[in-house]
């Protein structure tokens, strides 16, 4: 716990720097994150990280996350550049005459996706076109780490009913329900502090589904590792594990209130 303590205290402080400082620095520093977060995806699944077909992913995160507004190109990933993906990927098992096979491009496919647009729509956060990115970023990461702490403070202390033993055996009901609890106080509290940016009502939805999106994300991630019989994703951060360890909400509960329309512009 003390070493894991340390680390979250230095990742985190670095991490909300750049946050705050924004803009181009920000941006590269969630590039980076998203491709160390790749490669530990490609070496869970058993793809050599170095490999012809594991390079074509990482150009693909690499061309998902490039600051491609910053820079004042007028482009946005989108639905036809992930069927320019998926044919190149599927033609790299025509060419080495199934030495890739349909499942090695189908998991890299689903890694792409799933980290790179993650990590995309945590960029896209901070770069709010309503110049409240900074707010945004903020309420999206407290209210996810409050339900991190709440769960586990909670369920450490009253939980006695498993959630979901098969999966992640020490989370609990009442800790999950503790998290969801103060996410939303958490949410509420960033609304009471807002002025008129944020109602309390829209408040409410953002902190639970920071809490219910992102305890998702952890069992999703809980789950995959399972299937690969490994503990962490990576051995970056101490007590922690890999980005994607760590970022496992993250990347599911930022996409999600943007895809529903939870932030107000």
């Amino acid at each position: 716990m003390k070493q894991r303590l340390i680390t979250g205290i230095i990742a985190g402080a670095i991490f909300l720097g750049f946050c705050v400082i924004g803009g181009m620095s920000f941006h590269l520093l969630v590039l980076a994150m998203s491709l160390i977060g790749y490669y530990e995806f490609v070496k869970m699944i058993k793809v050599r990280p170095f490999s012809g077909i594991a390079a074509l992913g990482f150009i693909c995160v690499f061309m998902i996350m490039f600051p491609w507004k910053i820079l004042n190109i007028a482009y946005t990933p989108n639905g036809e550049m992930i069927w320019l993906l998926l044919f190149l990927l599927m033609m790299m098992t025509v060419l080495t005459k199934n030495r890739i096979s349909i499942k090695q491009v189908s998991l890299l496919l689903l890694g792409i996706l799933y980290i790179g647009v993650g990590f995309y729509y945590i960029a896209e956060s901070r770069h709010a076109p309503d110049g409240n990115g900074l707010f945004w970023t903020f309420l999206l990461l407290s209210s996810i780490w409050a339900s991190d702490a709440g769960a586990y403070f909670v369920g450490k202390q009253w939980g006695r009913h498993k959630l979901w033993p098969a999966i992640s055996p020490n989370k609990t009901v009442e800790g999950a329900f503790g998290g969801v609890v103060i996410a939303i106080v958490t949410a509420v509290i960033f609304a009471l502090s807002s002025g008129d940016l944020l109602g309390l009502g829209r408040a409410c939805l953002i902190g639970l589904a920071c809490a219910v999106v992102g305890q998702l994300g952890d069992l999703i991630q809980s789950a995959y590792k399972r299937v690969y019989n490994i503990k962490d994703s990576g051995k970056l951060l101490p007590g922690h594990g890999g980005i994607l360890d760590r970022c496992d909400s993250w990347i599911i509960v930022f996409p999600f209130v943007h895809i529903v329309m939870l932030l107000p512009y």
